[in-house]
């Protein structure tokens, strides 16, 4: 058996982080991180759209991405004059309907006294800013004037990790099969292979597959993955306006932004509609009958578009209410959560890393007050909802 400190399960944006950010801050002992597809691949990470945005309805949700989003605005002084994640800061602009704009203009007031620059628009103003947009049957939306945008998902995980091996740590390529655990207390994982990894400290940051890492060890923990498909399309009317664009979302949930000269769009079934089959196979008639109508109503220059390719992720997604798991089991204490991000775990990665490396450190946080997100909601049944969930 081979002895680590902590172990960290999942190496993708949370898990790499979480090391980094543990050597940054001074932690001297032994780290590992078990993934099994250090490829990236399959994983939640490099499949994400790399959306960076402060439009949240809860505070903490606010206070992670902003977290992200001043590291991506300031790589070089972290990583290096090197460093490059591809940001493109042509904000959010989250779209409402009569119906929909109270909870639009709550949502903003709560953004706005925790710092993020936005602005909410009636919909006058939305067609006078973009005249791409057909504002029909809008009553307002919410657009990032700064701090909000994209990355590549792929290169800023990957500076995490480069990172944190130069630090010492160890990539173990591999999957965790058991968890390990005497009076209470976790002491070790072990993996298909039969290599076994003993631990002082477990970390939980295995994306979609958290909640079955957690039931290894006897812990129920309702985050799992939900299938997502993201279709990537040409468009010959666009014009200039429309390739810099902002994230644009609409009333029902339909997504679209640039992805160089072309766009990409989706959108996250209803509860009833959710994909049984957790593969990676792209359902085109998702687009051609939920998602290109509304397009096409939104945007008309959209009328005339073609799929060119598409591909499939997988949320880490938190039945219980779409908001992150972070924190130690009250418990097992040397078992944290950084789980069930619900599709923001690319943005929040960074600051829930460092959330991590705080309560490892120090027994509590020092940056982000995350209390509020702790694996005792769960216990209690007691939801604590993200109403901005894209």
């Amino acid at each position: 058996m081979t002895p680590y400190d902590i172990v960290i399960v999942g190496g993708g944006v949370v898990g790499s982080a979480s090391a980094y950010y543990l050597k940054k801050h001074g932690f001297s002992g032994t780290i590992a991180i078990v993934e099994q597809d250090t490829s990236w691949q399959s994983g939640c990470t490099a499949r994400s759209c790399g959306g960076l945005r402060q439009q949240f309805s809860t505070p903490e949700n606010i206070a992670l991405s902003t977290f992200g989003i001043r590291l991506v605005k300031n790589l070089a002084e972290e990583f290096g004059p090197e460093a490059d994640v591809g940001f493109k800061e042509q904000g959010y602009l989250i779209l409402a309907s009569a119906t929909g704009l109270p909870v639009l203009a709550e949502n903003h007031a709560v953004q706005i006294a925790h710092g993020a620059h936005n602005v909410l628009l009636d919909a006058a103003a939305l067609g006078q800013r973009f005249a791409w947009l057909n504002p029909e049957g809008l009553a307002g939306g919410c657009f990032g004037l700064s701090h909000e945008g994209w990355v590549d998902p792929y290169s800023l995980a990957a500076l995490f990790r480069k990172a944190a091996v130069a630090q010492g740590v160890a990539l173990i390529q591999g999957q965790v099969q058991a968890v390990d655990a005497h009076a209470g207390r976790i002491t070790g994982v072990t993996l298909a292979s039969g290599e076994r990894l003993a631990c002082g400290t477990l970390v939980n940051a295995a994306g979609a597959g958290a909640g079955a890492l957690a039931a290894m060890a006897g812990i129920d923990l309702p985050v799992g993955p939900r299938k997502r498909y993201v279709y990537v399309f040409d468009c010959p009317q666009a014009t200039e306006a429309l390739h810099k664009a902002p994230l644009t979302v609409e009333p029902g949930g339909i997504y679209f932004r640039p992805e160089g000269r072309n766009f990409i769009c989706g959108l996250s079934p209803e509860e009833h509609e959710e994909p049984t089959v957790f593969d990676w196979e792209v359902d085109h008639a998702w687009f051609e009958e939920r998602i290109w109508p509304g397009l096409a109503e939104r945007v008309p220059a959209f009328e005339a578009i073609k799929v060119i390719s598409a591909w499939t992720g997988h949320y880490d997604y938190n039945a219980l209410d779409q908001n992150a798991v972070i924190g130690p089991h009250p418990d097992v204490t040397n078992f944290l959560f950084a789980n069930g991000f619900s599709g923001h775990g690319l943005q929040q990665g960074p600051a829930s890393g460092n959330a991590i490396a705080e309560l490892v450190l120090h027994g509590g946080y020092r940056t982000i007050d995350l209390t509020r997100f702790g694996y005792e909601r769960i216990t209690r049944n007691e939801p604590l909802y993200e109403k901005n969930v894209i």
